[in-house]
């Protein structure tokens, strides 16, 4: 009897990691999802924007509805999503230590070639007490990212960006540059 408890102890443990891996994997595929999701409607909420109103409309679209996106994907998706970067515009998507380092990670992968657009990270690590799955998502910087947050901003735009964001790091990206990260949380216990 002892050995049957045994070999079922084994089995049970060396089964645990495929079934950590399957479930990881399960995880970036769910959390990608949210991901895209709220990418998709921000962009297209912007590009609504700066095509009927201009880049200063899709600056207030940023400060305004950006947040409600997020929310809001977050609740459809039951996890937290958000944005995030090394240099912030909106002090509240200021990187946490995690988010920190896996941001400055993004970069060192970025120096070495990896192409942005594919760039990204997934862990199980704990946070506020309990087990949680975390995953960013490198934004490169397109064209519709730098006409706010490039080196030539129009002035009534430039003017804009200080009223609404006094603290404001994130101006003189260049194409290609890593803008930031999407990032998800999502409790597993």
């Amino acid at each position: 009897m002892m050995k049957k408890i045994v070999l079922l102890t084994l089995s049970t443990l060396l089964s645990a990691p495929a079934a950590n891996a399957a479930n990881t994997e399960q995880l970036t595929q769910e959390t990608r999802g949210a991901i895209k999701a709220l990418g998709s409607e921000l962009k297209g909420t912007l590009q609504a924007a700066i095509k009927s109103d201009g880049p200063v409309k899709a600056l207030s679209v940023c400060h305004e509805e950006a947040p409600k996106l997020a929310q809001k994907v977050s609740q459809e998706k039951g996890m937290e999503v958000g944005r995030t970067s090394l240099r912030v515009r909106n002090e509240l998507n200021a990187p946490d230590a995690w988010e920190l380092s896996v941001l400055e990670q993004f970069e060192q992968r970025k120096t070495k070639g990896e192409d942005v657009k594919k760039i990204d990270y997934s862990e199980v690590t704990q946070q506020n007490g309990n087990t949680v799955f975390r995953y960013m998502k490198a934004i490169p910087a397109d064209d519709v990212c730098l006409m706010c947050h490039g080196d030539t901003i129009a002035d009534n735009l430039s003017a804009e960006i200080k009223k609404l964001y006094p603290n404001d790091k994130a101006t003189g990206f260049k194409k290609g540059d890593i803008r930031g990260a999407f990032t998800a949380v999502k409790v597993l216990d």
